[in-house]
């Protein structure tokens, strides 16, 4: 009696290959969105931040545990070893998409003149963050973490 080796996966890797890589990303993603609402509003409500400021500040610390998860976890079977080159790509978009929550933000405090917390945190955290999300997905699988099989397209 012969039997085909069974490999069994555990854990996220249970999911269909493209479901896994976005709860993957999803998961990275929601500790480096933590981060930056736990820095944003420290800021702003306990350290008496501006919140234009205070999201530069969030930013910066949610990029760098973006990438690290990014790097180990989300696309761990698509990193390469061009480690600089992955970085500089990962810090490049990441910029760009917390431009785009930096744009939202500007738009509802400067333009629309709404300041409150609550507004700053539903325009930068939840719409802008939304869009942000989509941008880093696509740039981040296409450009920093290429499928392995395909050269880097940058």
């Amino acid at each position: 009696m012969t039997s085909e080796p069974t490999t069994r996966r555990r854990g996220l890797d249970r999911l269909a290959p493209g479901h896994a890589e976005i709860a993957r990303f999803l998961l990275t993603g929601g500790a480096a969105y933590a981060v930056d609402l736990a820095v944003f509003n420290a800021l702003i409500l306990l350290a008496d931040v501006g919140s234009l400021t205070a999201k530069v500040v969030s930013s910066v610390f949610a990029i760098a545990v973006a990438f690290a998860g990014s790097r180990w976890f989300t696309w761990r079977d698509r990193r390469s070893d061009r480690v600089v080159r992955e970085y500089v790509l990962f810090v490049v978009f990441s910029v760009l998409a917390a431009g785009i929550q930096y744009l939202c933000l500007v738009l509802t405090h400067e333009v629309l003149g709404w300041t409150s917390p609550l507004v700053d945190n539903l325009s930068a955290n939840v719409v802008g963050m939304a869009l942000a999300m989509a941008f880093r997905f696509w740039t981040f699988r296409t450009y920093v973490f290429p499928p392995t099989s395909a050269p880097p397209r940058v």
